[in-house]
């Protein structure tokens, strides 16, 4: 925190401490640190810089449920012309208009994301995996599978290419998509068993520095899978491992006090309203969700 006081006044600079406090789930401090990134590099023309930057913001107010405010930077994001001479722009473009939606869990709205290729297959591929993911919680397993071939197509070209890190998060992206085709097909055994697969091998796998973090962990969405299969406690259980790797994520406590609550946990119920409630003190509650939570809690959300 005191470094980002002191950074000298150039966007990279300025947006390298939000890498930490994204880390440790320090929202507001990171879109303070990615506002001001983004504003000296849009002053410079630096527009990778400057998407780079809004990426990050996206993601820091999604979790403060400031979900207008992420909306905007979504949109301007949208807006902006560079050249694709290097990958964070693309990457940053797809990442939050996938994020928007993936993150409010917006399923539908995630299935009709439109794909606007790049050069970049990594960066491609995000939009086909909410796509894929999108449609097959939405109920429709048939319109998943296309997006699917196109992940194992990606993920081919980059293995094909020697690029083993990327390469890597593209497999773990179609492994996650062809467990909730699987759920949807109500072959729960073989889609649990698939999404596990898919978190561990998330698990093992260190973040891209490009990126503040995947759509949602590999992890979270198996503990959402878990729940809804009525395995609560293993539900509990996961979501717990997601906010120990990932703190203060607010769609894993939205999943946690669900969990809890079907386990009869108080205590853990109780908890995770409070999180829930010093996360979104400052939410536009855009969220039904959110709305329910106030309405059924009596907390000021």
């Amino acid at each position: 925190m005191r470094y980002a006081k002191i950074a000298e006044q150039a966007p990279h600079a300025q947006h390298m401490p939000s890498h930490i406090f994204t880390r440790v789930g320090y929202w507001k401090e990171s879109i303070a640190s990615n506002k001001e990134s983004a504003r000296i590099a849009k002053e410079d023309g630096e527009q990778q810089d400057q998407a780079h930057a809004m990426d990050y913001l996206v993601y820091a107010y999604l979790q403060l449920g400031q979900d207008k405010e992420a909306r905007a930077v979504v949109d301007e994001l949208g807006k902006l012309q560079f050249k694709q001479d290097r990958f964070a722009g693309p990457f940053a473009v797809a990442a939050s208009q996938a994020r928007y939606v993936f993150e409010r869990g917006d399923w539908k709205g995630a299935a009709a994301l439109e794909v606007h290729p790049t050069k970049y297959a990594y960066a491609d591929a995000i939009t086909y995996f909410a796509r894929a993911v999108g449609a097959a919680r939405s109920g429709d397993p048939a319109a998943a599978k296309p997006d699917i071939a196109k992940l194992v197509e990606l993920r081919d070209k980059l293995k094909d290419a020697k690029d083993a890190y990327w390469s890597n998060i593209v497999d773990i992206q179609q492994q996650i998509a062809s467990a909730w085709a699987l759920y949807a097909e109500a072959k729960y055994d073989e889609a649990l068993s698939a999404m596990n697969a898919a978190a561990e091998a998330e698990d093992k796998t260190e973040k891209h520095p490009v990126t503040p973090g995947p759509l949602a962990p590999a992890r979270e969405l198996y503990a959402a899978m878990l729940l809804d299969r009525g395995k609560v406690a293993d539900a509990l259980a996961a979501y717990e491992a997601v906010l120990k790797k990932e703190p203060n994520r607010l769609a894993a406590y939205l999943g946690m006090i669900k969990s809890a609550k079907a386990a009869g946990d108080q205590a853990k119920t109780k908890d995770c309203a409070d999180q829930i409630a010093r996360l979104t003190a400052d939410a536009d509650l855009s969220r039904p969700e959110l709305i329910e939570l106030r309405q059924t809690t009596g907390s000021k959300l």
